[in-house]
């Protein structure tokens, strides 16, 4: 595998949607030689348009400088995914979530494709041992599960295949780092971590909604600025740990008696509560903190939480839409 600390020079971006032009924008904004192709020549012609309008359109927004759509008008088009993935280092495959075709791209990608490119796929849900089957060499595809919008959104989920060299992750992980995103090197079950998470969220809003709680609107309010305050900051993990694990398995039990077995309290939290780790006041909860630890934290914390109110008490609100819906 190339060791050049320089990688990638080039990428190929497959599929021409709302993610991968985002991440088409990230990828020329950090100074890579980019290729996109769609669905067809016309198709990938105006996606390129598409490209450069929304990047003109967050220069004028002031979020991206003007150097940044210099480079991203200098991004190349290609009549297909072979051709654009004959000269990548990184094959970026962004079609619809439809496994035959995602085989299909693969496959053309892998066989045109330098034996040293590495091959991503950019799923939110399709498991990457199906996938990596359509990959010659398969030790060197993986997926990559960018969060739109992909320009702005941080975090990005890295899926190994069963087959997938630890080379190429470390590889991945070191670029993605390296143009300001936070990699995660999760394992390929069904949504990952992120979606598993986000539509259990979503699945109790409705949920919510369904019994005449409040309205979505209501709903989405009550989440933004109560427990999704905090999230900017800290995981579930870390938030249970601050507001304690008894409190949190004695919330679970009322829960459980109310709404079902879906809020069964596990056995994990179950079993720290018994130890007495409740979390930082006890010194250790799903993590361990010593006291001095323990006091920088909650300090940090109440900084960070201030700051977040101050900046959105100066934002102007976001329009929402009104009421309607079921």
């Amino acid at each position: 595998m190339n060791t050049s600390k320089k990688w990638p020079r080039c990428a190929a971006v497959i599929g021409a949607g709302t993610m991968g032009l985002g991440v088409i924008e990230c990828f020329a904004a950090a100074g890579l030689t980019v290729t996109l192709t769609d669905a067809g020549p016309e198709q990938t012609r105006r996606a390129k348009e598409r490209l450069v309008e929304r990047a003109r359109s967050h220069a004028e927004a002031g979020l991206v400088s003007p150097e940044v759509v210099d480079r991203v008008e200098e991004v190349e088009t290609a009549d297909g995914a072979a051709e654009a993935a004959s000269e990548a280092d990184l094959v970026f495959e962004a079609v619809f979530e439809d496994l035959n075709l995602k085989h299909e791209i693969l496959t053309a990608c892998s066989a045109a494709a330098s034996v040293e490119a590495v091959i991503v796929s950019n799923t939110s849900s399709l498991p990457m041992e199906d996938l990596a089957e359509a990959v010659r060499r398969p030790e060197r595809f993986c997926g990559m599960h960018w969060f739109n919008p992909p320009e702005w959104t941080p975090g990005v989920e890295v899926i190994p295949a069963p087959t997938t060299d630890t080379r190429v992750i470390e590889r991945v992980v070191e670029f993605l780092r390296s143009i300001g995103k936070r990699p995660t090197v999760v394992g390929s079950k069904p949504g990952f971590v992120a979606n598993r998470i986000q539509m259990a969220l979503f699945l109790e809003a409705v949920r919510c909604v369904e019994e005449g709680l409040a309205s979505p609107k209501e709903v989405d309010e009550v989440v933004r600025s109560c427990f999704g305050f905090r999230l900017p900051f800290f995981g579930p993990f870390q938030i249970a740990d601050m507001a304690g694990l008894d409190v949190y398995r004695s919330v679970l039990e009322i829960l459980r008696n109310g709404l079902g077995e879906r809020f069964e309290t596990p056995e994990a939290l179950r079993k720290l509560v018994e130890r007495g780790r409740n979390g930082t006041k006890s010194g250790a909860g799903f993590l361990d903190y010593s006291d001095e630890e323990r006091e920088r934290l909650l300090l940090e914390r109440d900084r960070r939480y201030a700051a977040l109110n101050e900046l959105l008490e100066k934002l102007p609100p976001v329009e929402a839409g009104s009421e309607g819906g079921p």
